[in-house]
């Protein structure tokens, strides 16, 4: 089985803002495979479904952000996943708007929620994918970067962020059918792939 996690801050008042590309990107899996959110067994909501004769399950936390781990290692233990089969799903102002980043492990990046998995799971071994929201016009500042990944989409964002979407949720599927060397490939924009992170 694969269990991919998106990453995102629970509530209406949250929905469609920056920081929740990962919840985007895993209600467009719910879709494509047609399978609906339920609790889990802990601080989630998780799905399941299979593609090509795979295994996959998609989970939410419903915890804050900043507390995601606590539900990815709840995820972990209740699916008994093996690490390099978890794909988190997160927000990335470090890459610019549109730009996929697969990786096999690495640090948080300045993410709190990777933060939390990584203290929670004690390992940073585990694929993530990044999705790149970082605009020209964001703060420079980054004491005001909370206020920036916390609002919502402008509207000429909004395409580039609905065919991001659709590419992310691609590559995960492709993540479980075809692993992850073939899709850092094929997703991974053309000059990142030697980038760190």
């Amino acid at each position: 089985m694969v269990v991919i996690v998106g990453l995102g801050n629970p509530g209406r008042s949250y929905s469609n803002t920056r920081h929740n590309v990962g919840f985007l990107v895993v209600d467009a899996l719910s879709e494509k495979l047609k399978c609906g959110f339920r609790p889990g067994k802990g601080e989630f909501v998780s799905a399941t479904s299979s593609y090509r004769d795979n295994e996959i399950a998609l989970a939410k936390p419903v915890t804050s952000m900043n507390e995601s781990g606590i539900a990815v290692a709840e995820i972990v233990e209740y699916y008994k996943v093996e690490l390099g089969q978890l794909l988190i799903v997160l927000d990335d102002f470090q890459i610019p708007m549109g730009v996929l980043r697969m990786r096999h492990s690495g640090s948080d990046g300045g993410h709190n929620g990777m933060y939390s998995i990584i203290y929670h799971l004690q390992s940073d071994l585990f694929p993530r994918l990044r999705c790149g929201i970082g605009t020209e016009d964001m703060p420079q500042d980054k004491s005001l970067m909370a206020d920036f990944v916390l609002s919502k989409f402008s509207a000429k964002d909004r395409p580039v962020v609905e065919e991001m979407v659709g590419r992310a949720s691609d590559a995960c599927l492709s993540f479980v059918t075809d692993g992850i060397e073939k899709t850092m490939t094929l997703f991974n924009r053309k000059g990142e792939e030697n980038s760190s992170g």
